[in-house]
């Protein structure tokens, strides 16, 4: 249940771009009118998950009870066709006035002219109020804001760790490099687990990223210069992030992990092919039915730049092309109430963005055996870069880290996949208006 998901910078035929449109419920700008008032088009990509879309419909019944102004009414898609659904719609100015969009590509769509800024001060829930990872803003404005994010944590067996002397660590006091390094191969060497490790290495896309880069920002490394967001040469192919390539491809030089993982790392672990596990705040409550207290929940390695995991989620925005703003502005007003964001996280096992709503969440609440998740991404959490560009260097980083761990010189790696980041730069004009 992998939360964020890339925005495929691909083109859209005209033949695709019209079977698309063609299928949209809304008309102009996504609001027309009608007899009881203004309907609103909401798409979301969720018609494969009934847990979070459930959660949607009622919400939007709720608002369409609360009034007689405005009809939200919803149209789902499956998540491996809603973003180029999105290129299409927008690229025919047909988009609904109502979406929902994955963190780290608000910047892109707010850059494309698909979204546009939000104002939801009127709500019950203050956006100060939020975790920080949960609001999207581009430009010093918002443009987006979600219910949940999510947490990526090691998860491992206490009993396992206890019995080949290793430290449990905790927020206060996680790993260092060479605690982690000393702990693999402890485990590596008492040849029970072929691979100690497992880090989800057969997965592809977003994952990369998100999974991957906030360790190279622990080593001090980064994607882009964010002073500015116009390079990334120097940081990208930078020594701190050379020095987080060559850890990376140790990993499997030495043994400790696969180069590519099985299809469910999470299974493999729960069944004792691999003694830690680099995974999400989703498989959390799965992991703790099975192992009960002997489960250890443990915080990201400092590398020594701090710890650090991935930040931002799906989100609600509107679109630029909607011809009743207001409307629109008035259900995203709505959702802001708190039991929204305790249905959410109680229908989806992610982190409640909000501190009041994860008092009403068993097991999230301070105290509660999942509230460590929540601080995680409370304090650890780096939102990938705010900038135009970051589907694209996205790309880059999985393109080089997929290269490295199958033999390819990480500083060549990272210094060919910069200097493209950088041409790409150039080449839109280093996204500037």
């Amino acid at each position: 249940m992998f939360r964020t998901r890339r925005l495929a910078c691909a083109s859209v035929t005209a033949l695709a771009a019209t079977a698309l449109v063609a299928g949209c419920a809304s008309g102009d700008g996504g609001s027309t009118s009608g007899a009881s008032g203004n309907t609103l088009t909401l798409w979301t990509h969720n018609a494969g998950n009934s847990a979070e879309l459930d959660v949607v419909k009622k919400i939007i019944k709720d608002f369409n009870g609360s009034q007689d102004t405005y009809e939200v009414k919803l149209q789902a898609f499956p998540q491996n066709d809603y973003n180029s659904s999105v290129v299409a719609a927008a690229s025919a100015r047909k988009l609904p006035c109502l979406l929902d969009v994955d963190g780290p590509n608000v910047a892109n769509w707010a850059w494309g002219g698909y979204l546009a800024p939000i104002d939801v001060s009127g709500g019950e829930v203050p956006l100060s109020d939020q975790l920080a990872s949960t609001v999207a803003r581009y430009q010093d404005k918002v443009y987006a804001y979600g219910f949940y994010d999510v947490a990526l944590t090691f998860f491992a067996r206490r009993s396992v760790l206890n019995e080949y002397g290793i430290r449990i660590p905790s927020m206060a006091e996680p790993w260092t490099k060479d605690e982690f390094d000393a702990a693999l191969a402890e485990l590596k060497k008492s040849g029970t687990f072929e691979y100690p490790l497992e880090m989800g290495t057969g997965g592809s896309g977003e994952w990369w990223s998100y999974a991957y880069s906030p360790q190279m920002q622990s080593f001090g490394g980064d994607l882009i210069d964010r002073d500015g967001y116009r390079t990334a040469s120097g940081t990208f192919d930078g020594k701190d992030s050379v020095a987080w390539a060559t850890w990376f491809r140790s990993l499997v030089s030495n043994g400790y992990m696969a180069k590519k993982s099985g299809a469910d790392p999470n299974k493999d672990f729960l069944a004792g092919k691999s003694a830690i596990q680099w995974d999400g705040s989703w498989n959390a409550a799965k992991n703790a039915d099975k192992l009960g207290d002997d489960l250890a929940i443990i915080p990201p390695v400092d590398f020594g730049d701090g710890p650090k995991i991935g930040g931002a989620s799906w989100q609600w925005a509107m679109s630029s092309s909607c011809s009743d703003k207001d409307g629109a502005q008035a259900w995203l007003t709505f959702a802001r109430q708190t039991k929204y964001f305790v249905d959410y996280a109680k229908a989806t096992g992610t982190l409640p963005a909000t501190q009041a709503a994860a008092r009403q969440v068993d097991g999230y609440q301070p105290g509660g055996k999942f509230n460590e998740l929540v601080e995680y991404a409370r304090t650890f959490a780096v939102v990938r870069p705010v900038t135009p560009a970051y589907p694209y260097i996205s790309t880059e980083f999985e393109k080089a880290a997929q290269d490295i761990l199958a033999g390819a010189d990480p500083e060549n790696a990272l210094g060919q996949g910069a200097k493209d980041i950088d041409n790409n730069l150039r080449t839109n004009n280093h996204y500037a208006g």
